[in-house]
């Protein structure tokens, strides 16, 4: 089959090569699938540089969100060969989505939302989860709160702008450009605020009526994440999701003490299948009422994966991306 590895660490469009390999056997509470769609993320990225804490030893394929048809079944599974379904990749095991086949542990695996193609599927259960998980599992987030979502034209961002708006929040999305601040507003953001245009504290105070937010989604990280936390009001959390920026914010205990706010870290490995089953009934009932929309903005070749990957990493995409072998 073919497939893409990373061979070395640096950047997607030097470390990545086509190569045919043989199909991996899937072992105990695994299935192995052929890949309909990828979604293509910024730990992609991350794992091509050697830096993501997931990383497998090389060589090895990434690519962590799929859709796909089951193909081979190991012990212990209860799904098919031939069962369409949305997962998460074994990618830790060196063989992730981006190829013509991959490993899935079974209990990563769900039927595909009604309603969505194998393309918009494949991008969608990673981000929102980590949002269901954000939002709620960890933020407690109630209607009517005021919401910041850093980075939101990204994979997980655009997630968390839907996901807020659809459970009744005020989302204001921190952007980095005018088309990324329409694409926002689009998706269901009230604000959109470039956070190149003056201090990202101050803008997002007075838009939240002069309080500042109530949470704020941070996927990005470093001094943009610690700008936004001194934004929050009193109660208020910021939601450490990721560090796309390269380092995670630096926040002082003492900030927090004095001002009543929160910490509050968000990861979305470690949950149960019937912790998973229940997340994912609630987000498949969003989008059959309509109040999920897809965001994949392009399907990319096989063949273009490097350069996709290598746009992102460049801090160039908008959207969601995934790759159609």
């Amino acid at each position: 089959m073919r497939a893409w590895q990373v061979q070395g660490a640096g950047e997607p469009i030097a470390v990545l090569h086509e190569v045919e390999i043989e199909a991996p056997e899937p072992g105990p509470g695994q299935v192995r699938i052929r890949v309909a769609a990828a979604g293509i993320g910024l730990p992609d990225v991350f794992m091509c540089r050697g830096t993501y804490p997931l990383t497998p030893p090389l060589p090895f394929t990434p690519g962590q969100e799929a859709t796909g048809t089951v193909t081979a079944v190991g012990e212990g599974v209860d799904l098919a060969i031939g069962d369409r379904i949305m997962c998460v990749s074994a990618f830790w095991t060196g063989h992730g989505s981006f190829a013509e086949e991959c490993l899935v542990a079974a209990d990563s695996a769900f039927a595909v939302p009604h309603g969505l193609t194998d393309a918009q599927a494949a991008g969608f259960w990673i981000p929102h989860l980590t949002a269901w998980i954000g939002l709620v599992d960890r933020g407690h987030l109630e209607g009517g709160d005021w919401l910041a979502v850093l980075g939101a034209a990204g994979g997980s961002g655009i997630a968390a702008v839907q996901l807020g708006r659809a459970l009744g929040a005020h989302v204001i999305a921190v952007v980095s450009d005018e088309e990324k601040a329409a694409f926002c507003r689009e998706l269901g953001a009230e604000i959109a605020i470039n956070h190149r245009d003056g201090p990202l504290e101050a803008a997002l105070r007075a838009e939240a009526g002069g309080l500042g937010v109530d949470l704020v989604y941070d996927p990005v990280g470093g001094s943009l994440g610690e700008d936004a936390a001194r934004a929050l009001r009193r109660h208020g959390r910021l939601l450490a999701v990721g560090f796309a920026s390269g380092t995670w914010p630096k926040i002082a205990a003492h900030d927090l003490v004095v001002t009543n706010t929160s910490l509050v870290g968000v990861f979305a490995g470690g949950y149960s299948r019937a912790e998973l089953g229940n997340i994912y009934a609630q987000l498949d009932e969003l989008v059959a009422e309509g109040r999920l929309r897809n965001a994949v903005r392009a399907e990319v070749p096989f063949a273009d994966l490097p350069a996709a990957l290598q746009r992102m990493a460049d801090r160039a995409v908008i959207g969601k991306l995934v790759m159609v072998p």
